[in-house]
């Protein structure tokens, strides 16, 4: 009895024993595991729950099978044109064949590693095969729009012809593949090498696209360029309203003076008539006053303006110097 006993305390501490070496392991959902012994791959488990490894014999790696996301440095790649961009690019991927995973890269750091090399050699191979507008722009949709950059011109007669002088500026290259294009050519070229290291580019897409330093100073220059000549365009086309307007001012003066003149003439003619009427009456009722009232305004025009008289003996002066009075 003590011997059973005995026998049956060895095999509780046999049991305890053997599990405290860690005889099992829990895999959780999201999780994919390696199991190796003596460093070759006994096996691969991806299905979650409670797992069995030999003790002291058997190690697990275990990789997750979630999405996970890269994100690259900005890094300066040059255009078909030559014209350098920085290009930021981040990408999704995830590890499909841990074996292959393990057996090239083993740890995340190292896949990190052997992404940052083959993303960055297919964004520079893209971008360098293209021009530079496929990597800004998507489609020729704001060529093919027809909302364009608009100015206020208001009621004016001609503002059609300011609209299309200005908005002739805002054509744009026709772009041939895209933004998304290029990033699906990335995305291609990359998935050539991935499968090797056991891992899935699920996308790359460009986050971010800048111009280098030396190409922002011209690309300055070219939007103020623009501008000046909009602007330019406003000026010219004030300038010709202007002229019109003033054309039409001194048009209009020149009728007013015009018809101002004829009424003036009128009148004065009218203003001679009544003054002879006037005249004739007065001289019909007494001459001789008459010839008096008419030498005495005369006098009084003429005679404020003389400097120098040398003879009165002129019948002008008789009505001043005769001794009747005329």
């Amino acid at each position: 009895m003590k011997k059973l006993i005995t026998a049956g305390i060895i095999l509780l501490v046999a049991v305890i024993l053997f599990f405290l070496m860690g005889p099992l392991y829990v895999l959780n959902e999201g999780e994919q595991a390696v199991v190796l012994r003596f460093g070759q791959i006994r096996k691969v488990e991806t299905e979650a729950g409670l797992k069995f490894k030999t003790p002291f014999i058997d190690n697990v790696v275990k990789y997750t099978k979630r999405i996970l996301s890269w994100d690259g440095d900005a890094k300066l790649f040059p255009t078909k044109e030559n014209q350098f961009i920085f290009v930021d690019t981040t990408a999704r991927w995830k590890i499909v064949d841990p074996v292959k995973f393990y057996e090239s890269v083993s740890t995340m750091q190292g896949a990190y590693s052997k992404l940052d090399d083959v993303i960055d050699s297919a964004v520079r191979n893209i971008i360098s095969a293209n021009y530079m507008r496929e990597a800004v722009r998507n489609s020729n949709q704001i060529n093919q729009s027809t909302t364009r950059e608009t100015f206020e011109t208001g009621d004016l007669e001609g503002s059609d012809s300011l609209r299309q002088l200005t908005q002739s500026n805002t054509a744009h290259e026709v772009i041939e593949k895209g933004r998304s294009s290029l990033s699906q050519s990335i995305l291609n070229l990359s998935r050539q090498l991935t499968p090797d290291y056991g891992i899935e580019l699920i996308d790359v897409l460009p986050r971010q696209i800048r111009y280098s330093d030396e190409l922002t100073p011209s690309v300055y220059e070219r939007m103020i360029k623009e501008r000046n000549q909009i602007a330019q365009a406003f000026r010219s086309f004030g300038e010709g309203r202007k002229q019109e307007w003033i054309g039409k001012q001194e048009n209009e003066l020149r009728s007013i003076l015009s018809k101002a003149y004829e009424e003036a003439e009128i009148i004065k003619g009218q203003a001679d008539a009544t003054a002879s009427r006037i005249y004739a009456d007065a001289y019909s009722k007494d001459v001789g006053f008459f010839n008096f009232w008419r030498a005495i305004e005369s006098y009084r025009t003429t005679l404020p303006k003389f400097t120098k008289t040398l003879s009165t003996s002129a019948e002008y002066f008789d009505y001043l110097y005769g001794p009747n009075g005329r």
